[in-house]
C-alpha cells in the first residue's frame, strides 16, 4: 500500500480502456473533492501485467468478471487489492459510488 503522504495508485481496467477512462475521470473528481491523494489510471485488460508492480488497487469492469481467476493469479504475490466493480455504479459511471466501494475494500 502507499506510504503516508504518497498517492494511492489505482488502475481501472475494461476491455479496451474506453469506458474505464470515463470512470477514472469521475473517480479522480470524487477523490479530489474528498482531498484524497490518488493516482488513477485507466487501461485495457491486456496491460495489467505492465502495471501490477506499481499499483495499490486494481478496479475491474464488471463485464470482465470472467477473467477474475487470471487477475487473482497475477496479483496473488502482491499487496494489490482487487475489486470487481459493481454494474450499478459502473453503468452510470458514478465515481462517488465507485470510490466508496474502493475505500470499503481498502479499509475492510
Amino acid at each position: 500500500m502507499a506510504k503516508a503522504g504518497e498517492a494511492l495508485n489505482v488502475l481501472l481496467i475494461c476491455g479496451s480502456g474506453a469506458s474505464s477512462g470515463f470512470m477514472a475521470a469521475n473517480l479522480r473528481k470524487a477523490a479530489k473533492k474528498r482531498n484524497l491523494n490518488m493516482d488513477i489510471k485507466a487501461r485495457g485488460e491486456a496491460e495489467i501485467e505492465n502495471y501490477i508492480q506499481e499499483i495499490d488497487a486494481l478496479l475491474v469492469g464488471p463485464h470482465l468478471a470472467y477473467i477474475m481467476d487470471d487477475i487473482n493469479e497475477l496479483t496473488q504475490d502482491t499487496d494489490v487489492k482487487v475489486l470487481l466493480m459493481k454494474p450499478s455504479y459502473y453503468s452510470t459511471l458514478d465515481g462517488e459510488a465507485a470510490l466508496d466501494d474502493l475505500l470499503n475494500e481498502l479499509n475492510g
